[in-house]
């Protein structure tokens, strides 16, 4: 066992298969954040999100689940943490973490199984760290799963069609990638 996957190891069983590439890559996208963010608060909050991010990617893919002990302690320390560095922009991150969540739960609710509710609190926690800036994210997620989804079905046929993807990894890279661009 390597040393990374040592250090892997207390994260918890959540970690999936090649532990050491999902700490790597969730460690390179947290350093993008802290360098586009800078050695601050917003960029160290940023750097937090990234991890968790990619963290939570791998284990969507691998798992077809978004745990809830990750995903709502994440939430709850984004959320601190953005009242304690911006204090007037409150009511901001609140709004879109219940907005972009409401945003999954309805069809969540109309039609069971087409969407888990572990995107549903993904979208929370996209909207507690992105603010305004989480519908962004969420239309880069979704049209990256609908151009993912596209291709599967020119690939595999009308087979693709009776077949799941997980929403997870889409949605982290649109929370990614806005993180990175604003």
């Amino acid at each position: 066992m390597t040393t990374l996957e040592t250090a892997a190891r207390p994260l918890g069983r959540e970690v999936p298969g090649g532990q050491a590439t999902v700490l790597i890559s969730a460690s390179a996208v947290s350093l993008l954040c802290l360098l586009h963010g800078g050695l601050t608060g917003r960029g160290v909050l940023e750097a937090f999100v990234g991890f968790v991010l990619v963290w939570l990617a791998a284990i969507d893919i691998r798992r077809r689940i978004l745990p809830d002990r990750i995903v709502l302690p994440a939430t709850a320390v984004t959320l601190v943490a953005q009242a304690a560095l911006a204090p007037d922009r409150t009511p901001e991150w609140l709004l879109a973490a219940l907005g972009a969540s409401a945003f999954f739960f309805v069809p969540a609710l109309l039609r069971p199984g087409a969407l888990g509710l572990g995107d549903v609190k993904l979208a929370l926690l996209l909207g507690a760290a992105l603010g305004r800036g989480v519908v962004t994210a969420l239309t880069i997620g979704l049209f990256a799963a609908g151009g993912f989804a596209a291709l599967l079905v020119l690939v595999q046929g009308r087979v693709a069609l009776k077949s799941t993807m997980p929403l997870g990894p889409f949605l982290a890279f649109g929370g990614i990638l806005e993180l990175l661009l604003r």
